[in-house]
C-alpha cells in the first residue's frame, strides 16, 4: 500500500479533485457503543435514475457476466439491495450484515483482459461479495486467494461513457475495506480506520488529504464545497462529533444526519462545473439489527426495511419493491410486507 504523501502531493491531489466531474457520492461508518454499527451513503447523479429495491434469497445461481471466463457461484448469504438502471447493484446489505457500496471513480483503470483470469463485470461486483461473505476480513482473504479481475461497459443510456467506480465493504463488527481498480491492478485498504469513501482522487490521496486537514481545528473552519475531498474531511469530522448511541433510532438520526451534510443540492447549477451531480438518494444500513433506512430527495418521509421480515430462504421468490425514478414513490416506516414477487433483473454484461 502506498506510503502518505508530503503537502505538495496533497495540492496536487486537491487540484485533482476539482477537476473531476459528474458523479459524486459519499459513504461514512458510523461505529456507537455496544456493537452498533451503520453505514450510510449518499448517491449523487446527473441525471434522473431508476433505482428499485430487491430482495434476493439464498441459494441463487450467479454467473459474473463477463464473458466466457465469467466466474459462477451460488448465493450463500440473502440480501437486500438498490439496484442502479435495475442492470446493477450499486448499494445493499446482506443477511449477515455486510454492507457494499459502489461509488463513482473517474481514476478507475480495469486490467486488460489476460485470456486466463476469471473475469466479473462491474455491475454484480458489489452482488458478488454480498451473495458470498459475512465479514470483511473473509472478502478480503479471499480475493488474496483467488485472483479476479473485474471488467466494465458503458454507463446506460450514455454510449462510450465507460463506467468508473470503486467498491467498500464494511460489517456488523465495524471493518471496513476499500477496493480501487487502479492501473490495472486491486488496491485494498483493509481496516476499521477506513470508514469514510467519496471520490476522487485515489483513496491514498483522499488519505493524505485528511492527514492536512487533521492539523486544523474543525470547530473553527471545516472545508464546505461539494468536492469530494471537501465532503470526505467533513464527513470524516461529524461521524464522530455526532451522538453515539446503541438506540437504533438515534444512531440512524445521526449517520443520516451526516450524510445530510455532505449531500449536494438538488439541481444545483454551476457554469464552470455544468457535470455537478445533485444527490439522488440516501441510505443507512444497520449491520447489528438488519435496518436498511432510505429517503429520496424528492420525498418528505424516511421509510426502512427490517431484513429480518424478508424471506431470503433458499427456494424462496426474489422480491421487488418498485420506487420508480430517483425512488419518488412516498413510502413511510417499515415496508418489508410492500414488496412483491418478480422476475430478477439481468445484470448488465461486461464489454
Amino acid at each position: 500500500m502506498a506510503v502518505l504523501r508530503p503537502l505538495a502531493a496533497l495540492l496536487c491531489a486537491a487540484a485533482l479533485s476539482v477537476a473531476t466531474a459528474a458523479e459524486a457520492c459519499t459513504r461514512a461508518v458510523y461505529l456507537g457503543p455496544e456493537g452498533r454499527v451503520l453505514t450510510g451513503r449518499s448517491f449523487d447523479w446527473k441525471l434522473p435514475i431508476t433505482s428499485n429495491f430487491w430482495a434476493f434469497p439464498r441459494g441463487l445461481q450467479r454467473d459474473g457476466a463477463a464473458g466466457p471466463r465469467s466466474i459462477s457461484w451460488t448465493s450463500r448469504y440473502g440480501s437486500l439491495v438498490v439496484s442502479g438502471y435495475d442492470v446493477s447493484t450499486v448499494d445493499g446489505m446482506n443477511e449477515a450484515g455486510l454492507v457494499a457500496n459502489l461509488l463513482w471513480m473517474v481514476e478507475a483503470d480495469y486490467p486488460t483482459d489476460d485470456g486466463v483470469t476469471p473475469r466479473i463485470s462491474i455491475s454484480i461486483w458489489a452482488q458478488f461479495f454480498l451473495d458470498n461473505f459475512a465479514t470483511v476480513a473473509e472478502a478480503v482473504a479471499w480475493l488474496a486467494a483467488n485472483p479476479l479481475d473485474a471488467a466494465s461497459g458503458d454507463v446506460p443510456g450514455q454510449p462510450g461513457r465507460l463506467t468508473t467506480v470503486h467498491l467498500s465493504l464494511s460489517d456488523a463488527s465495524g471493518d471496513s475495506a476499500i477496493l480501487e481498480w487502479l492501473d490495472g491492478e486491486l488496491v485494498i485498504h483493509h481496516g476499521r480506520e477506513f470508514r469514510v469513501m467519496t471520490n476522487e482522487p485515489r483513496y491514498e490521496e483522499q488519505l493524505a488529504v485528511q492527514a492536512y486537514w487533521s492539523r486544523v481545528d474543525p470547530r473553527d473552519f471545516l472545508p464546505g464545497t461539494n468536492r469530494a475531498t471537501d465532503r470526505f474531511v467533513r464527513a470524516s469530522f461529524y461521524i464522530d462529533a455526532v451522538e453515539q448511541s446503541d438506540d437504533p433510532r438515534v444512531a440512524a438520526a445521526a449517520t443520516m444526519s451526516v450524510i445530510r451534510n455532505v449531500s449536494v443540492p438538488w439541481g444545483i447549477s454551476i457554469a464552470d462545473a455544468p457535470n455537478l451531480s445533485t444527490t439522488r438518494w440516501r441510505v443507512a444500513a444497520d449491520s447489528k439489527d438488519l435496518l436498511y433506512y432510505a429517503e429520496s430527495a424528492l420525498s418528505p418521509n424516511t421509510f426502512w426495511v427490517d431484513l429480518k421480515r424478508l424471506d431470503l430462504s433458499e427456494g424462496a421468490p426474489v422480491l421487488l419493491l418498485d420506487l420508480g425514478v430517483d425512488m419518488t414513490r412516498i413510502l413511510s416506516g417499515e415496508v418489508s410486507g410492500r414488496f412483491a414477487p418478480a422476475e430478477p433483473f439481468a445484470f448488465e454484461p461486461a464489454q
